[in-house]
């Protein structure tokens, strides 16, 4: 049980941004996590619980937290139908890959791009609701940890695709 909460926690520690500048304006170095089973373990703790993860990395009061979370919900949702555009895209051209034609991938990248403009108007537009309930150091916390979540989950999907023959 304490092995699985200190993996968990390491997990967790890799989500959370590193911390501000010192006094003598050194930073101090960021935190790795490199571990295959830390990475997997965050990877679960995204598909199983995000909203226990952000909540996790996100302290707020009361009030605050009554206020932020009705606005995470909607966010999540926008967020979420933007990113289902890219993930068709990429199932098309997974599903194509054998019959790609010069139009066909421009097409699909064409998708993904505008796609991937939505999913950003989307951020945008969340990040701006979120700083209208947050003080902005907490809004922008919260803007890192999606951030860093999204960034691995483009990782994933980079990592699983094959280039375009």
């Amino acid at each position: 049980m304490k092995k699985s909460l200190l993996t968990i926690a390491c997990a967790v520690a890799c989500s959370i941004p590193s911390p501000p500048p010192r006094s003598s304006g050194t930073r101090a170095a960021p935190r790795r996590c490199s571990r295959p089973a830390t990475l997997a373990k965050l990877r679960e703790r995204i598909r199983s619980d995000r909203k226990g993860l952000v909540a996790q990395n996100l302290p707020l009061t009361e009030a605050e937290s009554k206020a932020f979370w009705p606005v995470y919900e909607r966010c999540s949702e926008s967020i979420e139908a933007a990113q289902r555009r890219v993930n068709r895209a990429v199932v098309d051209y997974v599903g194509a890959e054998g019959q790609m034609t010069d139009a066909y991938a421009k097409q699909i990248v064409r998708e993904v791009l505008e796609a991937e403009a939505d999913t950003v108007r989307a951020r945008k537009t969340c990040f701006d609701r979120v700083a209208k309930v947050l003080p902005g150091k907490k809004a922008a916390r919260y803007f890192q940890i999606e951030t860093k979540i999204a960034a691995l989950a483009r990782f994933d999907a980079a990592a699983t695709l094959p280039l375009v023959h």
